[in-house]
This record gives C-alpha cells, sequence and structure tokens, in this order.
C-alpha cells in the first residue's frame, strides 16, 4: 500500500482514504467526496476551460471537478465513487496516455491532466463500448479509476491478442492497438451469442476490464 493513500471496504463498496500535506491538492470527479479534514478547503471548477469541460460531457462525464487543497495543514480526504464496483490505481510517469471509457476516473494527484478525445474512427468510437468521445489521462502522478464491478488486468505480451465484449473496457494505454469484430463468424450467429460486437487487443500492453457491465450489447 502506498503511504499516501489506502483503498479499504473490499471490492464492492471500496472507497479511497488519501492523506494530503500541507499545500498538496488532489482533484476528484463532482461528488466524490465522502468526507474531508478541516484543513482542507474544497472548491468545484471547470477543468481546463469552457470547451475541455464540454468535450468531456460529451463523453457522458460530470461536467465539473471538485479540487482538495490542504490549506491549513495536512489531512485527509475520503472518496467513492457513485457505483458498486471496484477502484483501480495507475502510476503514471509522462511515457504515454491512458484511455478512459465514460464513468471510468475518480481522482487523480497533481501533475495529471484529463481531457477528451474523438475517436476518429467512427466505427471504433461507437462501437468500442467507451463511445465516440473518450476520456485521454496523461501527465505524472496517480490515477484512481472506477468500475462497475471488479477490474481485472490483463497483460499481453508482444504480439499477443485478447478479445474483449465491449461493454467491459474500463482503460487501456494509448499504444495498444485494438479493431472492433464480430464475436462470431456471422452477424447472427453474433447476435444471438448475446456479445455481437468484440475488441480485439494487440499487446504489449495492459488493459483494465470491469467484471459486470450496465447494458446489454449494441
Amino acid at each position: 500500500m502506498d503511504e499516501k493513500y489506502e483503498i479499504i471496504y473490499g471490492n464492492s463498496f471500496p472507497v479511497v482514504r488519501y492523506k494530503l500535506s500541507q499545500g498538496e491538492k488532489l482533484k476528484a470527479e463532482s461528488g466524490a467526496m465522502i468526507s474531508m479534514s478541516a484543513t482542507i478547503d474544497l472548491t468545484g471548477g471547470l477543468e481546463g476551460g469552457l470547451i475541455k469541460s464540454l468535450k468531456r460531457l460529451f463523453a457522458k462525464e460530470k461536467f465539473f471537478f471538485q479540487y482538495f487543497k490542504a490549506t491549513r495543514g495536512p489531512g485527509e480526504v475520503i472518496f467513492a465513487q457513485s457505483q458498486p464496483g471496484g477502484i483501480s490505481v495507475i502510476k503514471l510517469n509522462g511515457d504515454y496516455e491512458i484511455m478512459v471509457q465514460k464513468d471510468g476516473y475518480l481522482a487523480s494527484t497533481e501533475g495529471i491532466e484529463v481531457d477528451a478525445t474523438v475517436q476518429w474512427h467512427l466505427w471504433r468510437g461507437l462501437f468500442s463500448g467507451a463511445g465516440f468521445v473518450v476520456l485521454k489521462v496523461s501527465g505524472q502522478g496517480t490515477v484512481f479509476l472506477s468500475s462497475y464491478g471488479s477490474i481485472h488486468q490483463i497483460t499481453l505480451g508482444q504480439g499477443e491478442q485478447v478479445v474483449v465484449d465491449n461493454g467491459h473496457l474500463v482503460a487501456w494505454p494509448s499504444y495498444m492497438s485494438y479493431s472492433i469484430e464480430k464475436a462470431a463468424r456471422g452477424w447472427i450467429s453474433s447476435f444471438k451469442s448475446g456479445e455481437f460486437l468484440v475488441c480485439r487487443f494487440t499487446g504489449p500492453g495492459t488493459l483494465l476490464v470491469q467484471t459486470r457491465k450496465k447494458r446489454g450489447p449494441i
């Protein structure tokens, strides 16, 4: 466990307890806070201006962020996601970005930027399970991701492939390539299988999937 944070209460209803040093900042999706120390100030606002905020809104993310700053000494923030499911932690060092599906971003430390990006391949964007607009998370710091159900990690070596149901995607590194294809050989068979469309990822890289999904196949 990182000395700065602790994830408690298991995989179904976890919460994050994060310790802020004096002057340190943390940002989270709007409404994520459960409690905070009296030494911490909370503000709400836009991330990156109106245009970037509207792009996140198109990605079906919340329009505003909440910002925590330990202004009067060290303190503690406890926050959680609004849906039942797991919380995963990713450490970014600036070498690559991660792509995150809707409802996947929960919180992050200073040095992390959250933007929305259009998937220019219309077919990929509409049927990847993430939507035509997805979040692009970059920078250096710690990112907390949320899921519906538990989060499962799949690591692929060079040239290895995995097929993922599109509704179970949570996040993947931007350098990983993937394609959209039928779940079975034919369209009718794919529809009858209950999967319809799937994503084929090619390694190397690690992707995160969730053990539950909110909706049926497209």
